[in-house]
């Protein structure tokens, strides 16, 4: 299944120029989110993934399913304040300021094998902030999926160059 052909493309959103890529019509398709979470779970196989950590919020649809079927726990990688225990945090750049996002403190342990799953990587700064977060614990980030890759803005090549196995099911040059 070509699962470029479910992804919605809405031009000039949030802003002109943008090509935003909508995966809610992927999600919406039965058999389309199947093979992506399937397709997912296969880069996962022989990594003895402990844990799978998801990035607000359709990380958490997609990691959601995928740690179940791995048989993993979750972890889920918040915006600041959303989280009602103990948490650390990691800020990162944005185009125009800066965000966070956290975690609780005891979601992962040290040693703890960690797959990181989000719906699209575009520049990596909330992924890389994720692998900073997840690595604060003693945690190793052993995997990172992707449903869409936005290659030629450089998110993968700067987890590969902190040697992170990526998978991207969908590439879609430009922006």
């Amino acid at each position: 299944m070509d699962l470029a052909n479910h992804v919605r493309t809405i031009p000039d959103y949030p802003k002109p120029g943008i090509l935003f890529r909508d995966i809610t019509t992927l999600l919406g398709d039965a058999a389309a989110l199947r093979v992506a979470v399937d397709r997912l779970v296969e880069a996962c196989v022989g990594l003895r993934v402990d844990k799978v950590a998801g990035i607000e919020a359709r990380g958490f649809i997609l990691g959601g399913a995928v740690a179940h079927q791995l048989g993993a726990g979750f972890i889920p990688l918040r915006k600041k304040g959303k989280l009602p225990h103990h948490t650390i945090a990691v800020e990162y750049a944005l185009e125009y300021g800066v965000d966070s996002i956290e975690m609780h403190q005891d979601a992962c342990a040290a040693g703890e094998r960690i797959a990181l799953i989000d719906d699209l990587i575009a520049t990596g700064g909330t992924a890389m902030a994720a692998l900073e977060l997840l690595g604060r614990t003693g945690a190793q980030v052993v995997a990172a999926g992707f449903v869409i890759d936005l290659p030629d803005l450089g998110g993968s090549a700067r987890l590969r160059g902190r040697e992170v196995p990526v998978t991207a099911l969908i590439d879609f040059p430009g922006h």
